[in-house]
């Protein structure tokens, strides 16, 4: 009977305690006219790191529907990623956003706001509407 204890007790234990607080870096794309730009640049960077980096998964969340114009945010999750990992993809993603700003084809298509400071908890998107897991 002691061991039947012990032992739920330390699967509880070990099953409250491995839930990690998740942190995930915000990337916003707004709307001027005609509708937020495309996904596909910072995306395609995330593969390609993510390929580079020999990481089995990277977790992509998108939150859609928070304005007229179809504005939404993407989250990419950082916490099974070493320090040196999450500073290039910080340094990578930076990159990706600016060149796809430059790049835009006309001046009224929407921007790609990225801060690289910025850092939102698992906390702050269980209350989120729309929120899926990104799947392409």
């Amino acid at each position: 009977m002691k061991k039947v204890v012990l032992v739920t007790a330390l699967l509880s234990f070990a099953f409250f305690y491995s839930q990690k607080n998740q942190n995930y870096l915000q990337i916003t794309y707004g709307s001027v006219c005609c509708g937020p730009p495309s996904e596909k640049p910072v995306i395609g960077y995330l593969k390609e790191f993510k390929k580079k980096n020999h990481i089995k998964s990277l977790e992509i969340l998108i939150q859609r529907g928070l304005g007229r114009e179809g504005e939404y945010n993407l989250y990419v999750g950082t916490d099974f990623l070493t320090k040196n990992q999450k500073s290039r993809l910080v340094r990578g993603l930076m990159a990706a956003v600016s060149n796809q700003n430059n790049d835009k084809p006309q001046s009224s298509k929407g921007n790609v706001f990225f801060d690289s400071t910025s850092v939102v908890s698992q906390s702050d998107l269980t209350n989120a509407k729309n929120l899926t897991i990104y799947k392409k």
